[in-house]
C-alpha cells in the first residue's frame, strides 16, 4: 500500500521530532478533519509505520525495523534520488556489494541498464530485480532467510562475502546517531556490514534523512569506516558531526552539494 502525501509528511515530522507526535501536533499540521487524521494513523499504525500512544503516535518499537514490504513506500522519492546517484560513481564492468534494505533495492532498480557488473549480494529483492538482466552477473549469498527482511544472515552469509575482493560496497544502516556512529538493529545485520566494508575497495553508504537520530541498538562502525555517504539531506547538527570524520558527503535533495568531512 502506497503512502498519501499527507501520510509520509506526518512519518517524515515523526522522524524530525523526538520519535513522537500528539494529535493536536498532527491536526494541526493540516487543515483536515480530526476523522481523517484518525484514519491516517490507523492505517500507518496497522502498516507497522508508526504505533499509536495515548494522545498521539510513536515510532515503532526500537529494537526491531520496520516489515521490508513496508518500508519501500517510506521516502520513496529520497531512495531514488540517492540510487541514481550511486550509479553515476559505478564503472562499467566493477564489481560491487549491495546489502540490505530497501534504498540498495533501489540502487538494483537504477542498475538494471548498467553494462558488465558483478554483484554480490544477501538482499533477495536485490538479485531477483538484478536477474532481469543479462548484462550483470549476481550472486546471492545463502544463510537463514529472514521473512520480513527478505535477506539472508547468519555465519553462511558471512563467509561467503568473506571469499570476495570487491571494488565498490553499497549499504545501508539502520539508524545513525550524532557520534557518527553506523547502527544496525542485530548483531547478524552487523556483521554482514561490516564484511562488506572490510572487503571493499570504496565503501559507499546511503541513507535518507530519516535514518539521522534513529535508535538502533547494536554499533557497527563509524563514518570514519567509509568513503561515501550519500544523503537526500543532511541537518545542520549532523553537518557538525561530519566535520570530524574524513568520509565524502553527498547530499542529492538539493543541488548535490559535495561536502568535505
Amino acid at each position: 500500500m502506497a503512502l498519501s502525501r499527507r501520510q509520509q509528511r506526518i512519518i517524515d515530522q515523526l522522524h524530525a521530532t523526538n520519535g513522537v507526535l500528539s494529535s493536536m501536533e498532527i491536526t494541526s499540521m493540516f487543515d483536515v478533519s480530526v476523522q481523517t487524521i484518525r484514519k491516517d494513523l490507523n492505517e500507518l499504525s496497522q502498516l507497522g509505520h508508526v504505533r499509536r500512544v495515548h494522545g498521539g503516535i510513536s515510532l515503532p518499537g526500537n529494537n526491531h525495523n520496520i516489515p521490508f514490504s513496508n518500508r519501500t513506500v517510506m521516502n520513496l522519492a529520497a531512495k531514488q534520488t540517492i540510487a541514481q546517484k550511486v550509479v553515476s560513481l559505478l564503472p562499467e564492468d566493477s564489481s560491487v556489494f549491495l546489502g540490505i534494505g530497501t534504498t540498495p533495492q533501489q540502487v538494483a532498480l537504477a542498475l538494471l541498464d548498467h553494462p558488465g557488473l558483478t554483484v554480490v549480494t544477501n538482499n533477495i529483492n536485490v538479485a531477483l530485480t538484478l536477474s532481469n538482466s543479462p548484462n550483470i552477473q549476481t550472486y546471492l549469498a545463502g544463510g537463514l532467510v529472514r521473512p520480513g527482511d527478505e535477506d539472508t544472515m547468519g555465519p553462511e552469509t558471512t563467509a561467503f562475502f568473506n571469499k570476495f575482493n570487491i571494488q565498490y560496497g553499497v549499504f545501508g544502516v539502520g539508524g545513525l546517531n550524532t557520534k557518527g556512529q553506523l547502527l544496525d538493529f542485530s548483531p547478524e545485520e552487523s556483521s554482514v556490514t561490516q564484511r562488506i566494508i572490510e572487503n571493499s575497495e570504496t565503501r559507499i553508504l546511503v541513507a535518507d534523512h530519516s535514518k539521522i537520530n534513529r535508535y538502533a541498538p547494536v554499533v557497527t562502525g563509524t563514518l570514519s569506516d567509509i568513503d561515501i555517504l550519500i544523503m537526500d539531506s543532511l541537518s545542520e547538527p549532523y553537518k557538525q558531526t561530519c566535520k570530524e570524520f574524513e568520509s565524502e558527503i553527498i547530499e542529492v535533495g538539493s543541488t548535490s552539494e559535495f561536502l568535505s568531512c
